[in-house]
């Protein structure tokens, strides 16, 4: 029918994910001024996770 939609977003959300998650654990120190919490590692976190699920959906929906 069409490319699946999940194949593109779970790249780019996968991609920008690995690049938050590289540049938090990089630069611990760059944060909000009265944040504590390292807020690109933790979005990064969930964008990656997001990322590889909606991957992991494309490719189940494949298989069927």
């Amino acid at each position: 029918m069409g490319v699946d939609l999940r194949y593109p977003i779970g790249l780019m959300f996968t991609l920008l994910g690995a690049v938050l998650v590289v540049y938090g654990l990089s630069h611990p120190d760059l944060r909000a001024p009265l944040n504590p919490v390292n807020v690109n590692l933790y979005a990064g976190l969930m964008m990656g996770a997001f990322g590889v699920s909606m991957l992991l959906l494309a490719a189940r929906a494949r298989r069927k």
